[in-house]
């Protein structure tokens, strides 16, 4: 069985040893209703984080022709627009365990929240392009270190149920994928129409996010009551120190970590390019907007129910590798579809394509089934996810091109099932049984 099979049955252990730089073990008079206040606190803070990952993306998707008309944007520039998610991950996303480190993983993710609900408020009426992409480079700033942090604070806090609470916080992230790009059209026509309205609204929910994130600003390394203290990680170094005292690991000679980069960024530039254009692609097949912001909604929303299933299945399998077969054949058919009966079959295609972009908690799983400890996991998480957001960054752009120099979209749903092949390819590479803690010590 792999890693994270064995860590969803094991109990953890505590340990009162006091080592240099840590902090002592939680006192019993912790342990009892407060410390179990607090978990519960974690877990709804880790909800919320989860359930605004995705809404400054999937709502501009949904009003994305009202955006272009009113600040006057060519396809290219659209493009680039939609190129900024995976940019600003890559840029800011690597910056993660470092800001962890010295203020603390709960304050990062407190910030981050922060900084969403500032640049979604903000960005509609900053005023012009240039402003309009600054603003949102802030509200993903603030996503990019919450995303690579998701993973660490899961092996950290909860190392005994990695997978279920993995699947609980990518169900939450698809909840809110789907919601924003199920309402933001009807939200908007309730608030008048204008387009500054139903992208402003959002902010709202970010903010609510950062509430419980308070309680947590202030620890630096300690876990909840009633759990194992620990800085970076609560097991040990294999020669006895603590993680903070280890060395970091040598990750670029890790072929499984190159192997789960490539997975990430392939699956994230389809993640991107359907977030970004594909209401417009139903849009443009003569499906009313409305319509094609719900289609889009249910593609997200596939990944309610499978983003928790999934994490479990791939938990208990020794190799992930017939799972990424299965999304990605599911990706083939969905984009074939959209090319020869985008209308007839919207459905169909919606839900197809909903489950191929369950790869993204799947590559979440593999992160922390691919190292042994949460420093692991820290470093393997920020590499996994800044190269593969650098390597998803031509993608949207890209598409947005051959939208615009071939008048349709035969070349850009070409690319899209193109890259499908080479996706399935790594992430049965990243799926085999091993960790990088293995590969980085040979």
């Amino acid at each position: 069985m792999g890693v994270m099979a064995r860590e969803e049955t094991r109990t953890p252990t505590s340990t009162t040893a006091r080592t240099p730089g840590t902090s002592a073990a939680p006192s019993p008079s912790r342990s009892g209703a407060a410390g179990a206040w607090r978990i519960r606190l974690l877990v709804a803070g880790i909800v919320l984080a989860a359930v605004n990952l995705r809404p400054a993306i999937t709502s501009l998707g949904a009003l994305l022709e009202e955006v272009r008309d009113g600040l006057g944007m060519s396809g290219t520039v659209a493009g680039l627009l939609t190129s900024v998610p995976p940019l600003c991950f890559a840029v800011f996303g690597v910056t993660a365990p470092r800001l962890a480190r010295r203020f603390g993983a709960g304050a990062v993710v407190c910030a981050g929240m922060a900084a969403i609900g500032t640049g979604l408020l903000v960005r509609p009426y900053a005023g012009g392009t240039a402003a309009f992409l600054a603003t949102s480079a802030l509200a993903l700033m603030g996503i990019a270190v919450s995303n690579v942090l998701m993973p660490v604070i899961v092996k950290r806090w909860f190392p005994d149920r990695v997978g279920s609470m993995t699947g609980l916080y990518s169900m939450a992230l698809a909840l809110g994928t789907a919601t924003a790009a199920a309402v933001t059209v009807p939200v908007t026509d309730a608030l008048g129409g204008d387009w500054r309205s139903g992208l402003a609204v959002w902010a709202g929910l970010a903010a609510a996010a950062v509430l419980p994130w308070l309680a947590f600003a202030r620890e630096r390394g300690a876990a909840p009551a009633g759990r194992a203290p620990a800085r970076d990680g609560e097991e040990p170094a294999p020669d006895g120190r603590t993680l903070a005292e280890a060395p970091p690991l040598r990750i670029t000679r890790s072929r499984t970590a190159w192997a789960l980069a490539v997975f990430f960024g392939l699956q994230a530039t389809a993640a991107y390019i359907t977030m970004g254009w594909m209401a417009q692609i139903y849009r443009d097949a003569g499906v009313p907007a409305g319509a094609a912001g719900l289609l889009l909604a249910v593609t997200m929303v596939m990944g309610v129910p499978l983003a928790f299933v999934i994490p479990r299945l791939a938990a208990r399998l020794p190799h992930q590798g017939p799972i990424v077969i299965v999304l990605g054949v599911s990706g083939l058919a969905g984009y074939a579809g959209l090319y020869f009966a985008p209308a007839a079959g919207a459905l169909l295609w919606a839900v197809l394509l909903g489950v191929a972009n369950c790869a993204f908690p799947l590559a979440l799983t593999m992160v922390g089934m691919r190292a042994r400890t949460s420093g692991g996991v820290a470093q393997l998480s920020a590499f996994a996810q800044s190269t593969g957001y650098l390597i998803s960054i031509p993608g949207p752009l890209l598409v947005g091109v051959l939208y615009q120099h071939s008048g349709g979209w035969g070349l850009p749903l070409a690319l899209m099932a193109g890259l499908m092949i080479p996706q399935t390819v790594v992430g049965v590479l990243a799926g085999r049984d091993r960790t990088v803690e293995d590969e980085t010590t040979r």
